[in-house]
């Protein structure tokens, strides 16, 4: 029996919407989780994400590893008491950063060995340890297997290789993290952009058996098209009744496209990222707030939002302020992209309740493509 029950309250073609229930509060799905790479949403407080209607956030094992360090926080009373978040947090285990920094990591049948990006110091991270990080020290809610990510495109014997190490690193995760009450543990789906290498690797997974299980290695070079091409299928291959979650993804039109196909939940550090770089993200699209012609623009981001960032400053305020690469705009700007992908959610999750969520993606592609 799974962790945490994962209730599916209803479905629209291959779209799902439902809770899944923690010991730390529901988690409502479709879900996006703002990343919290290093104990922090970037620019924001945990009260401006909670604000936004966020029910859980990411944190990253390979940066909290190195910065404070694992065991420091366990120290300091947990993650969740450090950065003063008492909803869910979900945990990655260092596998993507496996493959971003693997021109200075070793990947063996034990561990990866590699080198501190911060002072060059050598680091092994095991399965075990992956899972003593994210499960004991850290004290993560979802705590995600280790995994090895492949860039795309990849070669079908290179894609193998990598599902199949996952797939025997998954065995050890879940010896490693053994029968928890109140944590859940989630499994990895490998196999680049080949469909019999995604169903293998779902195979082994099931056989496994995990609370949860992510779509991984997408996002990685492919493009939407492709991403969507694989989504067609994967999904599909992972059982229904467990959440099923889709790493590092994405622009809005991704979130909608994958929901449309099975997905419940995601992760990007889009938002915040666009944020600090004068980028807000809107129900017509992305608009670049240094473009001159938002200089005398009295209108808010958003007048229909809860959120303040969105609803009560300009976008000639916006504007000034990015401009003068004062820290205010980076703030508000994160706050109303955190905001925008909390309400596209919801608004999703409404729609696929109502029965409308075709018609729902159909005028939301429609308006990405006029704004």
């Amino acid at each position: 029996m799974a962790a945490f029950p994962f209730e599916i309250a209803a479905t629209d073609g291959a779209a799902r919407t439902g809770v899944l229930k923690t010991a730390r509060g529901d988690i409502r799905t479709p879900a996006f989780m703002p990343v919290g790479t290093a104990a922090t949403v970037k620019a924001l407080t945990v009260d401006q994400v909670a604000s936004t209607g966020a029910d859980i956030i990411l944190g990253n094992t390979y940066h909290l590893m190195l910065r404070p360090g694992a065991e420091r926080v366990s120290r300091l009373g947990g993650l969740h008491r450090f950065m003063r978040w008492e909803k869910p947090i979900l945990t990655d285990s260092g596998g993507f950063q496996v493959m971003s920094l693997s021109n200075i990591a070793k990947v063996t049948e034990e561990a990866v060995t590699f080198a501190s990006h911060i002072d060059g110091s050598r680091h092994v991270l095991s399965p075990e340890r992956s899972v003593e990080i994210q499960a004991d020290l850290l004290g993560s809610d979802i705590v995600m297997q280790l995994d090895e990510c492949v860039a795309w495109p990849a070669e079908e014997t290179r894609a193998a290789e990598a599902l199949r190490l996952s797939a025997r690193w998954g065995v050890r995760c879940k010896a490693a993290f053994g029968e928890r009450e109140h944590q859940a543990l989630f499994g990895i789906q490998q196999g680049s952009t080949l469909e019999a290498l995604r169903r293998e690797s779902a195979e082994r997974l099931v056989e496994i058996g995990f609370d949860g299980y992510a779509i991984g290695g997408l996002a990685v070079g492919e493009g939407h098209e492709a991403m969507c091409e694989v989504l067609d299928y994967a999904p599909g291959l992972l059982p229904a009744d467990r959440p099923r979650y889709l790493m590092g993804v994405g622009k809005p039109i991704d979130l909608v496209e994958a929901v449309a196909r099975g997905v419940d939940m995601f992760d990007c550090v889009l938002p915040t990222r666009s944020g600090r770089h004068g980028q807000a993200w809107t129900w017509n699209g992305p608009i670049n707030l240094k473009n001159a012609r938002f200089a005398e623009d009295d209108t808010p981001l958003d007048e229909t939002s809860d959120c303040p960032a969105s609803r009560d400053y300009s976008k000639a305020y916006l504007h000034h302020l990015v401009k003068a690469e004062e820290i205010l705009g980076q703030v508000l700007l994160s706050w109303h992209n955190i905001a925008h992908f909390q309400a596209l959610t919801a608004a999703m999750r409404a729609a696929i309740a109502e029965g409308r969520f075709e018609a729902f993606r159909r005028d939301f592609r429609a308006a990405q493509r006029t704004g």
